[in-house]
């Protein structure tokens, strides 16, 4: 499991945390990898790419765990 701070600010969109934690080697994959199912929010499958994710929430993909604080 891996957290990500989101430094003061308010949310992070799904495609740049996957991007930026290295879950996706380009925002270009990771806008796919949403696309096709492969990432779930808080439990749920999310296909919206720009979902904005807050702190306390949960995403999960491909066998990787991202917590995100505040």
């Amino acid at each position: 499991m891996e957290e990500f701070a989101l430094a003061g600010h308010e949310f992070i969109e799904l495609h740049k945390l996957l991007k930026i934690t290295a879950v996706a080697l380009s925002g270009g994959e990771a806008k796919m990898m949403i696309a096709e199912g492969l990432v779930s929010v808080d439990g749920a499958v999310e296909l919206r790419k720009r979902c904005k994710i807050h702190p306390g929430q949960v995403v999960e993909c491909q066998g990787t765990t991202i917590t995100v604080v505040e």
